[in-house]
């Protein structure tokens, strides 16, 4: 999907109506320097009435960077569905599957929905599909902190999975031994990326965290790791 004006852009939706994480800002700032990194350009916004079919065609790809609860009217969600099946991109960081809990679409495009999580912790991340661009940086075996999601549904079978959490490396995860915490989709007619990672400030500084998120915002986008290449693609 290419938007007004040729270039390559994304949209970076931070609305809650539940549980509001303090590294927002931070995430924001951190997703403003992968842009001029890689270049996209960058607008971040928390106004649902600039979830409308005129604002979204100025974009690329959408970010819903933690978002919670219900943050969308009835036109912001069918904007955002109709951009999706134009071919629009959508990235989902950490509670984005914290959203929109009453809408069957969404569940859809995200892949999950948020059950519960133990409390914060290192735990290792197992990377399934090295050949992603949001994983293909990472170690097979990535250790981090952070707040591990459960989700009510496992997506696997509807998505490709790319990292799954390891339960063996931390303790209060309720899935079992398929655990996926890392995947992407087209079943919502666009690219779809989802990380359950970043819920902590550190996250956004960290190196290996950023190349992860540039790699999950380019596949959105379908641009190359270099940023460069076409979004039509």
């Amino acid at each position: 999907m290419v938007p007004i004006g040729g270039s390559p852009a994304c949209l970076v939706y931070s609305q809650t109506a539940g549980y509001r994480h303090g590294c927002i800002p931070s995430g924001i700032a951190a997703i403003r320097r992968l842009g001029r990194e890689r270049g996209f350009a960058v607008v971040a916004t928390e106004d649902p009435e600039r979830i409308r079919p005129g604002f979204l065609e100025n974009f690329t790809a959408v970010a819903f960077l933690n978002t919670s609860g219900n943050v969308l009217d009835g036109q912001g969600r069918s904007a955002l569905q109709a951009f999706m099946e134009r071919g629009g991109g959508f990235a989902g960081i950490h509670a984005a599957c914290d959203t929109g809990y009453d809408w069957p679409w969404y569940e859809t495009l995200v892949g999950a929905w948020f059950m519960s999580h133990p409390l914060q912790q290192k735990a290792v991340v197992r990377i399934e599909d090295p050949g992603h661009p949001s994983t293909r940086s990472l170690p097979t075996a990535w250790p981090r902190w952070d707040e591990w999601y459960d989700f009510k549904a496992n997506p696997r079978g509807k998505v490709r999975v790319l990292a799954t959490l390891d339960e063996k490396t931390y303790r209060g995860g309720k899935m079992g031994q398929d655990h996926p915490i890392v995947w992407c989709h087209e079943n919502a007619g666009g690219r779809s990326w989802y990380t359950g990672c970043g819920h902590t400030k550190r996250s956004f500084s960290d190196p290996l965290y950023l190349g992860h998120l540039a790699g999950g915002l380019l596949y959105a986008m379908s641009l190359d790791a270099a940023g460069t290449g076409d979004p039509r693609a």
